[in-house]
Formats: structure tokens, sequence, C-alpha cells
């Protein structure tokens, strides 16, 4: 995954009222491993005076997966395709190792059906950009997503799971509400 070809545009007003362009570049962080990975693009507080404060927080916040309350957050995520030499317990090492990098390890609640199963306590909008992975819940068949798919996610245990041969590139919309 070529992280610095994905670009940010965060707009903002000018003390004028006049929009500008506030930020123009790469994502604020990035966690990745192999072609696993988050990139953050954007984060605010959903209070009428903070939302539109012109702080990039994410530059000075830790990279979590999860918004703080009263919070959004907004990123790319990569799944890449399952490697299916790797041992069960090589899967569940990095699914650990992933969530433990992004503070949520207490979201993995139940993770008998795939170790990448975790729950957020936030409503989430993903929208899947390239590739094809497959929505994984608790209980029936994995639903399967093309480029385009929108998926609303309400705070339920969930995986993405890519069976295709290529990097999935999705973006993310996070709030927690509070």
């Amino acid at each position: 995954m070529d992280w610095q070809s994905l670009r940010r545009i965060v707009t903002d007003n000018n003390g004028d009222g006049r929009s500008r362009i506030l930020i123009d570049g790469a994502a604020a962080k990035l966690v990745a491993v192999e072609e696993a990975g988050l990139a953050e693009i954007w984060a605010a507080d959903l209070q009428t005076d903070k939302l539109f404060d012109a702080t990039d927080r994410l530059s000075v916040e830790n990279l979590k997966l999860e918004p703080d309350s009263g919070a959004v957050k907004v990123r790319w995520f990569t799944t890449p395709p399952e490697d299916q030499s790797k041992t069960a317990q090589e899967r569940e090492a990095a699914a650990a190792f992933g969530f433990g990098a992004i503070e949520a390890s207490h979201c993995r609640v139940d993770t008998a059906r795939h170790p990448m199963m975790h729950k957020t306590d936030s409503l989430d909008i993903i929208i899947l950009v390239k590739g094809e992975v497959d929505l994984l819940l608790d209980d029936g068949a994995p639903t399967p997503l093309k480029p385009g798919d929108v998926v609303i996610q309400r705070a339920t245990n969930h995986a993405w799971i890519n069976r295709g041969s290529e990097t999935a590139l999705l973006v993310a919309i996070l709030i927690n509400a509070g």
C-alpha cells in the first residue's frame, strides 16, 4: 500500500469567514504492518463550540481505534488478503499485536469466529474503496462487499476478511456520541 498516495484535504474559514484549505497532505498518523494499516484523516469533538476547531487533534493524540466520547474520527484502513500459510496461533498473535498498537485490546470481546473480530462503542460508516472484503458478524454467513458498498456498523462485533488477491482499501467514519 502506498500510504503517501492517500491525500487528506481539510477546509476551514479564515478570520473573515472566507473558506480556505487548512490541510492538504498525507495522513496525520499511520500505523502499518506489512499491508495492514490504519491512517488517520481527521478527528473532531461533536460539541457545537468545538466542532469547527481548526486544531489537527490527530497530530497530538495517540493513535487509537475508537474516537473519544462525544467525538468523530475519519480514517483510511487496509485489509490485506488472509495468509492461509500462517497458523491459528500466528494469526491470533498478529491480531493481538495490531489491536494493542491502537489501544484497542479491550475491543476484542469475542474472537471465536475470527481473531480480527472486535466491537467498538461507536456508530461506524465504512466505505469499501478498492478490493474486496467480507463482513463477518457473530451469526450468519460472511457478507461479501464490492467497491462502493457502504456498511453502517452499529456497535456490533465484527471483522473485515479479505479472501481476495489484493489489499483492500476502506474509509471509516467513527462516531461516539457519548
